[in-house]
Formats: C-alpha cells, sequence, structure tokens
C-alpha cells in the first residue's frame, strides 16, 4: 500500500466544509479515510453522520477528542469522565476504533503539573475498560509544551509512553503528531519504543510554520511551507511497523477562508510529494 493510499484528511483541515460536502468531495477525489470531530458530528447528528460515512464507503480513521482530564473538583471530575464515555460511545457508532485524547491543562490557579498528569492517570485507569468494551482504543496525543499550561500536560511521546503503559497496547498508545513531536530529539527513540509494543495508534501531520500567527493554535502550516521533514518522520513510524491510515490536520485560518474542496485537494497532492 502507497503513502497515498492511506491519506486521510482530518475533518479541521477543511472544516468548512459541511460533513454532506466532505464526504462528497473525499469520494469524487478518491480519498479513503477522514478523521471527525465531535463537534460537527453531533451537529449533523451521531446516527445520521455513521450512516453517511458508512453509505460513502469512507473509514472513519479517528475521533476526536476525548480527554480534559485533569480538573481538581470531583464534580468536574465526574462530568468530564462522562462526557469520555460519551465520546467512546460516538467513536463506536461511527466505526472507528481510535478515540483521541488531549489530556488537559493546569486547572485555573494551579501549579501543580505531576498532580495534573497523576490525575490523568487515575482517569486512564476508569475510562479504558468501558473503551475495551466498546471495541475503542484510546490514542493519547502529547501536544507541543506551548499547550501544557492550557491544553494539554501531555508534551513528549515518552509522557505519553509512560501514561500508556500500565495498560493492553490494544487499549491505550499514543499519537504520533509531526506538529507538536518534531522538535523532540528524543521523540525518534520514543517512536521505535511505540512501535515495538504496538502502541502507535494514529499518525498525523502538520507543518510548523514561522512567524508563528498570532493564534498559535491556528496555525498548523500546510505540508511542505515549514521546518518539518516529513518523509524523515514517515520513515521513522514505517520502521516502528506503523502500517494504518495517515491524517493531515491542519489548524489555519488561511485555509479556513478558501474553497474547502480547493484545500482538500491541494493537500492530496502536497501530502503525496512531501512522502515521495
Amino acid at each position: 500500500m502507497t503513502p497515498s493510499s492511506r491519506f486521510s484528511i482530518n475533518q479541521m483541515t477543511v472544516k468548512q466544509l459541511s460533513l454532506p460536502d466532505l464526504v462528497d468531495a473525499c469520494v469524487r477525489l478518491g480519498v479513503g479515510g477522514v478523521g471527525l470531530w465531535r463537534e460537527p458530528v453531533a451537529a449533523y447528528g451521531l446516527d445520521a453522520a455513521a450512516k453517511l460515512v458508512r453509505e460513502a464507503g469512507l473509514e472513519v480513521t479517528s475521533l476526536c477528542r476525548g480527554g480534559f482530564f485533569t480538573a481538581i473538583d470531583p464534580a468536574e471530575r465526574a462530568v468530564a469522565m462522562a462526557d469520555n464515555r460519551a465520546a467512546v460511545d460516538e467513536a463506536a457508532t461511527l466505526g472507528t476504533d481510535t478515540l483521541v485524547l488531549v489530556s488537559g491543562g493546569l486547572p485555573a490557579g494551579s501549579r501543580d503539573l505531576a498532580g495534573a498528569r497523576e490525575r490523568v492517570s487515575e482517569a486512564l485507569s476508569s475510562l479504558t475498560p468501558y473503551a475495551a468494551s466498546r471495541g475503542v482504543r484510546l490514542a493519547i496525543e502529547p501536544l507541543h509544551p506551548m499547550f501544557a499550561s492550557d491544553r494539554c500536560v501531555v508534551s513528549t511521546l515518552d509522557q505519553a509512553l509512560t501514561l500508556a503503559s500500565p495498560f493492553p497496547s490494544s487499549q491505550v498508545g499514543v499519537v504520533v503528531d509531526t506538529y507538536h513531536v518534531w522538535w523532540d530529539d528524543t521523540a525518534p527513540a520514543a517512536v521505535a519504543r511505540a512501535g515495538a509494543a504496538g502502541r502507535i495508534h494514529a499518525f498525523q501531520l502538520a507543518d510548523w510554520v514561522t512567524p508563528l500567527p498570532a493564534g498559535v493554535l491556528h496555525g498548523r502550516g500546510q505540508l511542505g511551507d515549514g521546518s518539518i521533514d516529513f518523509a524523515r518522520w514517515h520513515s521513522l513510524v514505517e520502521a516502528a511497523g506503523y502500517a494504518g491510515p495517515i491524517e493531515v490536520e491542519l489548524f489555519n485560518g488561511e485555509l479556513w477562508a478558501g474553497d474547502g474542496v480547493a484545500v482538500l485537494e491541494e493537500t492530496a497532492r502536497r501530502f503525496a510529494e512531501v512522502l515521495a
């Protein structure tokens, strides 16, 4: 199977497209996989979305997102766990076995990074059996350290693997997202360890462009526009034994302002170029 045949478009890359329009464009352009997000799926209707992608013959390569486990207040943590169980159910309904988890940042007023990570571990202990019963894997996504305070206290693949290690690899693994890990000189060895343990549950691409835009969260560059050596990262993940779909997930205001189908076409073209 060639890299291009494994291309999956993450819904966020072309969020200006409605779900029906995205599905139609994928079918017309021969894109076989989509990574979906919970909010637009809910807006369209979960069962309707599942029927739409199923009848189109598309593979739902992941659902984003669960997580945000770091609240200190017991009532807030209970709400978060209920939402994560709902996310697992949604993934199962959509036919994907991969739920992406973003751990959550520091609670307001807290500076206890270690405590926040411990609460992530406790949440995984609670959620993993439920996800396993629904046939859904939990994929922990480390985010770049600039997001540690407000979005994700898991910043490296090593940290994600430590959190995953108490659980079977078939149930808890990691996301390798180039945007978040390209800078880390320990990441290649972590990719190899993750692959050897069967814990690479998703592989995502986005480029790092400078200068960073004012809204850093929405600054993921189109493939080939920035600093990341995608061929190298592809080789690392392949050598680790990963043979699954490869999602392109771009948060980019300029792309969102353009024609969604044209963005999808360009992304597929860039994907083939950078992994050639």
